[in-house]
């Protein structure tokens, strides 16, 4: 794969990386890999089925079987499960501590990796993730790594759940959040980090916009 087919953005929750990564792909007109959701209907799949997590044999296969696809004619890309639309069933405090331990198994790992170099193959993309910069597009030229106080990544989060409906309080959101943040960063497989030659952006005080504007300027400087 060519160095410049992928933008990568990695981050923990609420960093604003899924928001960003999403207006940066319209912007420069580019395909929004969310690899993040993808894990999440991984959990998803696997809860349904009664798959324990400890089982990462029939996880790897749960995993290299699962019909997932995007569609990106909207604002807001929306995930599919086969023909079910699952974009709102992932999106749950549930699914984030699920995600996050399913996302520990190493068959599921290798075969989520093997699947989203597959769905980048050919395309110019912006991938975002945890692991995007350091495992699974190693070699991208373009590596961004956001981040944000824990204050305001757990009020971004719990805005997000309100404006979705969901009955949560600012106390479990940053519990939750906390508890996600250990566990992605000291995961022996894979753990949250940035790459070596990723371009740090703490989001704490800016706007989305202004973030992608942070990002454009740097990757003009690096074509320049």
């Amino acid at each position: 794969m060519s160095k410049t087919d992928v933008i990568t953005i990695d981050g923990p929750a609420g960093s604003g990386k899924s928001t960003v990564s999403r207006l940066l792909a319209k912007k420069i007109n580019r395909i929004y890999l969310d690899t993040g959701a993808m894990y999440r209907a991984a959990a998803l799949a696997a809860s349904r089925k009664g798959i324990s997590f400890s089982d990462g044999k029939r996880l790897g296969e749960l995993c290299r079987s699962l019909e997932l696809h995007f569609t990106t004619d909207e604002d807001a890309p929306r995930i599919f499960l086969g023909k079910e639309d699952i974009s709102m069933a992932i999106r749950t405090l549930d699914m984030d501590m699920l995600s996050s331990k399913v996302s520990l198994v190493r068959e599921v790992r290798e075969a989520m990796t093997g699947l989203q170099r597959k769905m980048a193959k050919g395309i110019s993309i912006v991938a975002e993730g945890r692991d995007m910069g350091t495992v699974v597009f190693p070699d991208a030229r373009h590596k961004f790594f956001l981040t944000a106080s824990p204050e305001v990544r757990a009020e971004r989060r719990y805005k997000e759940m309100v404006g979705r409906k969901e009955s949560v309080s600012r106390e479990i959101v940053k519990a939750e959040l906390n508890k996600r943040d250990h566990q992605d960063k000291t995961r022996s497989l894979a753990p949250l980090k940035p790459a070596a030659n990723a371009k740090l952006i703490d989001s704490t005080n800016l706007t989305p916009d202004e973030v992608v504007r942070a990002i454009l300027k740097d990757l003009e400087k690096r074509n320049a």
